[in-house]
Formats: C-alpha cells, sequence, structure tokens
C-alpha cells in the first residue's frame, strides 16, 4: 500500500499537490472566448481571415499574360476551377493570371487537382490558397493509428487517446486562454503539467512507476522553466523576429509575445522529458526485479550508467526538432556570407538555441532527478537483510556477552515487518 513506504507518500503527496495546482489553475485560467473572438474580429479588419473551400481544377491554360508586351513577353496561367463549397458551390470559377516566371506560390496543378481557394465575401473574390491534401493526411493518421495499436495494442490505445487530450489542450486551452489576455507563460506551464497528468497516467496508469516518472518530469520542467526565463531575460528577446509574431499584436492587443516564446519552450522540452523520465523508472524497476538485494547506492549507480546512454542519444533531439523545422531559414542564412556568431546573435536563431540548450539541460537533470527517486522508492528486499544479518551475528560460543544467549523454550520475538516492495503495489502485466 502507498501508506506502507514513507518515501512513496511524499512523492504521492508531492504530486497530488501539483495535480490539485493545476486543476485550480485550469479552472482559473479557463477561456471564455471572448479574447479570441475579439483577435478574429481585428484580424477581419486587417483581411486576415478568408473563407476556405474546397475545388477541383477543370482547366489549366497557359498563354501570354494580358499585359505583356512585343519587347518583354511573359507568359502567364489561369486556372479554371469547380467551387464545391460556400454561396456558390458548383459555380465554375477563374482564378487572376499567374505570372509563371515571378509566381512561385502557386505548384504545377493538373486538371482533376483538388485545392482550397480562398474566398473573399465582401469582393466576392476568389484566390489560391493551398492544395487539398487532407485526404492524404486522413490516410497517414490512420496509418500511424495502425501501426500504434498493432505494436501497442490497449497500450496504443491508450497512446492515442493521450496524444488526442494533449491537442486538445493545446488548441481550446492554451491559444484560447492566451488571447483572453492571460498570461502565456503561466497559461503555458499549467498547460503542460495538465499535459503531463493526462499522458502519463493514461498512457501507463495509475502505479507506483507512473507517479515517480511524473515527479522525476515535473521537477525537470520546473528546472527548464527557470533557466528558460532566466536566459530570455538576459537575452532580452523581443519575440518579434518572424512575421507571424510582427502580426499577432495587431490581433491580439496587450499580448507578449515574447512570453509566448518562452511558454512555447516549456512545452516543447515535455515531450522529450516524458520519454526520458518514464524510461529512467522503468530501468531501475527491471534492476531491482533481478537484484533484489543490490544496494540503493549500487542501484542508482546502475540506473545512472543506462541513463548515460539514454542521454547520448536524445541530447541532439530538441536541437534536430528545431532545426528541422527552420531548415530553409538556416539556408537563407548561408548564403548571407555573415560569420557563424553573428548568424547565431540574430534573435531568430538565437531564440531556437536557447530553447535547445535550455531544454537539453532539463533533458540531462531528469536522469539523475527521476532515477534517485527510483532507487530511493524500490529499497533492497528486506529478506537480503536478514541474510545479512544472520551471517552478523555471532555464534552463541562467539557470543561478547553469553549471559544474553535465549534460553532453551524461551519464545523468540517475531521477525521485524518487511518493508514494502514493488512487487506489492506494481503493475499487473499486460495480457
Amino acid at each position: 500500500m502507498w501508506a506502507g513506504d514513507p518515501i512513496l507518500r511524499v512523492v504521492l503527496v508531492g504530486v497530488a499537490a501539483a495535480a490539485v495546482a493545476t486543476i485550480v489553475a485550469v479552472a482559473a485560467l479557463w477561456p471564455t472566448g471572448e479574447g479570441r473572438q475579439s483577435a478574429i474580429d481585428n484580424a477581419d479588419e486587417f483581411g486576415l481571415v478568408t473563407d476556405r473551400l474546397s475545388a477541383t481544377v477543370e482547366e489549366v491554360l497557359d498563354r501570354r499574360c494580358s499585359y505583356s508586351t512585343v519587347d518583354d513577353r511573359q507568359e502567364c496561367r489561369t486556372l479554371t476551377l469547380i467551387v464545391h463549397e460556400g454561396p456558390e458551390a458548383g459555380a465554375v470559377v477563374a482564378l487572376p493570371e499567374i505570372n509563371l516566371r515571378f509566381d512561385y506560390s502557386i505548384p504545377d496543378l493538373a486538371v482533376g487537382d483538388r485545392v482550397i481557394l480562398g474566398y473573399e465575401d465582401s469582393t466576392n473574390f476568389y484566390f489560391y490558397a493551398d492544395q487539398d491534401r487532407r485526404a492524404s493526411l486522413a490516410w497517414l493518421a490512420g496509418l500511424f493509428a495502425v501501426v500504434v495499436i498493432a505494436l501497442g495494442r490497449f497500450r496504443g490505445v491508450l497512446a492515442l487517446l493521450a496524444m488526442a487530450a494533449t491537442l486538445v489542450i493545446l488548441v481550446a486551452f492554451v491559444a484560447a486562454s492566451v488571447l483572453d489576455g492571460n498570461d502565456p507563460l503561466l497559461v503555458a506551464v499549467v498547460a503542460a503539467s495538465a499535459i503531463a497528468f493526462i499522458s502519463l497516467y493514461l498512457t501507463h496508469g495509475f502505479t507506483p512507476t507512473t507517479t515517480v516518472a511524473l515527479a522525476g518530469t515535473l521537477a525537470a520542467l520546473g528546472l527548464t522553466l527557470g533557466l528558460s526565463w532566466m536566459f530570455f531575460e538576459l537575452a532580452a528577446f523581443t519575440g518579434l523576429a518572424t512575421e507571424e509574431a510582427l502580426i499577432l499584436p495587431f490581433i491580439a492587443e496587450n499580448l507578449d509575445v515574447s512570453a509566448v516564446l518562452l511558454g512555447g519552450a516549456v512545452i516543447g522540452a515535455l515531450g522529450a522529458l516524458d520519454d526520458v523520465t518514464v524510461t529512467q523508472v522503468a530501468t531501475v524497476a527491471e534492476l531491482r526485479h533481478h537484484s533484489p538485494h543490490l544496494p540503493t547506492s549500487e542501484l542508482f549507480a546502475s540506473g545512472i550508467r543506462v541513463g548515460r546512454d539514454h542521454i547520448a542519444s536524445t541530447v541532439n533531439t530538441l536541437l534536430l526538432a528545431y532545426a528541422g523545422a527552420s531548415m530553409p531559414l538556416i539556408l537563407l542564412f548561408a548564403v548571407s556570407d555573415q560569420r557563424l556568431v553573428m548568424v547565431a546573435n540574430s534573435e531568430v536563431i538565437a531564440v531556437e538555441i536557447v530553447r535547445t540548450l535550455c531544454g537539453s539541460i532539463g533533458l540531462v537533470a531528469a536522469v539523475p532527478i527521476t532515477t534517485a527517486l527510483a532507487a530511493a522508492v524500490l529499497r533492497p528486499s528486506m529478506a537480503g537483510h536478514d541474510a545479512v544479518a544472520d551471517r552478523a551475528v555471532p555464534s552463541a560460543d562467539q557470543s561478547p556477552n553469553p549471559s544474553v544467549a535465549p534460553e532453551v523454550g524461551e519464545v523468540s520475538e517475531s521477525p521485524p515487518q518487511r518493508e514494502p516492495r514493488w512487487e506489492d503495489f506494481g503493475p499487473v502485466e499486460d495480457e
């Protein structure tokens, strides 16, 4: 039972307190929707809100541009499409000319391709917005679900549910709450805590293993938050280095864009932390299962040795994630002919550096934190201590005080109560 182990009891109290604080904070920060609606209205005034309608390419016609001259001959492409949605569903519309020399935003479309059109209601104007890739995304999502469930079975289903819950929190809570005017950093921290609770417990169950991993995750997340906040302040990030960030203050008044960046760094570090902490606790539990009498110090050292290999393969996780999402930007800096230190100094790159390094420090710290918690909970079996004690107690002939030896027929005291073991309350193996 939980109450039978003081260390587990302390961990449980700490996790329970964090859960209560998270629930209260979610309730206090839950969005009303007014801020989101106000932002939508502001975006509409700037012409940023348009309808998105599905359509099919009916005809592709290449010819001279209407503004082409004899001295400057230019080729244009005209697209004719059938609209499937909106006020003119079923109608055939023609898009403005596309200059084939200068306009690279529209791909090489063919008859029958599915696209997404933008529609401006006030001017009854259609324009190309994007390709319609919803079908391919749906197939990929289905394939992903099949692979996860095939390997993880029921636990895979729970993992998918946890992923869905994470998306709901990010979209329905984080974005809407920030637009309501709440502090972006506070919202991100609360969201990260809620995601950690839901994803870990939903995927791995309400077990001591999960609780110890969750405690390690929250501790490492707090360290990541502190480091990120300190170095964001030292680096004096404005948060206005990207096009999206420049638009946000106009559509969401009093929005602290730099706090949005910091909150994103905290949430970004959470995914890798979950992996490290769960793996470390599972490793320590497995070591204890096979070596029930191993001293706690040696169990901790063994867990750390495994953790070093885990960190060695994980330390690049955040760097690759951020760099992979910024490849076009990296290419632009590569042709800017600037020194590497000057490129790193630019805010758009420096933000990713701070995110990566602070998140990686949190990952590294998660290993000893979680390993120490698991090793403290998984103390050596009392059977091992009894055996050691039997070998250490001298015989009656060697007793330094024979007068206190038990008399014949005397009833010996009952053996000491065995300390709780992991197996007493550990998870049941999957069927």
